[in-house]
């Protein structure tokens, strides 16, 4: 995958932490019936009520992004401020190694 993208943010509490993650729920959701076949994508909730996302896309700058054209991705973007505790922490990162056998 060519692009890697890694996105923190805190929560303003933990009904704000559930109904992102129930938002996020909804994108995988999507992902899931769609099955964009350039695209890897996680999503953690930390102990403290941040999420952090961690994406990994191959598509071309002039393509698509199969996770942000989801209206799903829309529903989860839609109120995300009022959701948030401060700013989004984004970075684009390298690939140093990955071993996965299962996710759950």
């Amino acid at each position: 995958m060519q692009k890697r993208l890694v996105t923190r943010y805190a929560t303003k509490s933990k009904e704000a932490a559930d109904e992102n993650q129930r938002r996020v729920a909804g994108v995988f959701a999507e992902l899931e019936a769609n099955k964009p076949g350039n695209v890897s994508y996680i999503v953690l909730r930390l102990d403290d009520g941040s999420f952090v996302h961690v994406s990994f896309h191959d598509h071309g700058d002039d393509e698509v992004n199969p996770i942000s054209s989801l209206p799903a991705f829309a529903h989860f973007q839609d109120g995300h401020g009022e959701r948030r505790e401060g700013g989004v922490d984004q970075h684009t990162a390298t690939l140093v190694g990955a071993y996965i056998t299962k996710i759950e």
